[in-house]
């Protein structure tokens, strides 16, 4: 592992238990197993280095959304893809969801600056087929957004609230990522059913 690997990985430790305003340079670096000048070498500052961390974070899964938006797919495989892609990503990377919003919610304008690059989810491509699919009779009227948005708030919500939710239904670790694993299809299928014309 390089040594800017090493700072990454320390770096999203310390920001995702103690967010942005918690987190202290020389932690990171201790945690990195440098010192503090070797860390300020690869980043000047803390808010670089947030940004950098950030972005990584966001980038991993937000090419994967505009692959599936974008595809040649009918919607309701675009359904059953996201919601796999979604949770088999997040299964394997669990501070993220709850990392992200955090974040959206103590840095607006950061947020704004990430959602305007290139990379940055876009669904105007699957609005539009959602659109014409209920123009075809294929599935019940519905607004675009209120679809898009059951579809995020049913897959993000377990690992956005993690601990809630292995309070709540008195679960393990490894009953809640067996249960993650199961909601790839039956989200997927629940929001087709509801949605599609018999």
């Amino acid at each position: 592992m390089t040594t800017e690997e090493k700072i990454f990985q320390a770096a999203q430790k310390i920001f995702e238990k103690k967010g942005y305003a918690g987190a202290r340079m020389q932690e990171i670096a201790n945690e990195a197993g440098i010192n503090k000048a070797m860390l300020h070498y690869f980043f000047r500052s803390k808010e670089q280095l947030f940004e950098a961390v950030f972005l990584n974070a966001f980038y991993k899964i937000a090419p994967k959304m505009n692959i599936i938006f974008m595809s040649e797919m009918s919607l309701f495989d675009k359904i059953r893809s996201f919601t796999d892609e979604y949770i088999s990503f997040i299964v394997h990377n669990q501070y993220l969801p709850a990392f992200i919003i955090q974040e959206m919610n103590n840095n607006p304008d950061f947020v704004q600056k990430v959602l305007q690059n290139e990379n940055a989810p876009k669904p105007t491509v699957l609005f539009k087929q959602i659109e014409t699919e209920i123009a075809q009779g294929i599935i019940k009227p519905i607004n675009p957004k209120q679809l898009l948005l059951n579809i995020f708030s049913m897959t993000v919500f377990p690992f956005a609230a993690p601990m809630l939710v292995k309070g709540l239904l008195q679960i393990s670790q490894e009953e809640f990522n067996t249960l993650m694993h199961e909601r790839k299809t039956l989200i997927a299928e629940q929001i087709i059913n509801a949605i599609k014309n018999e």
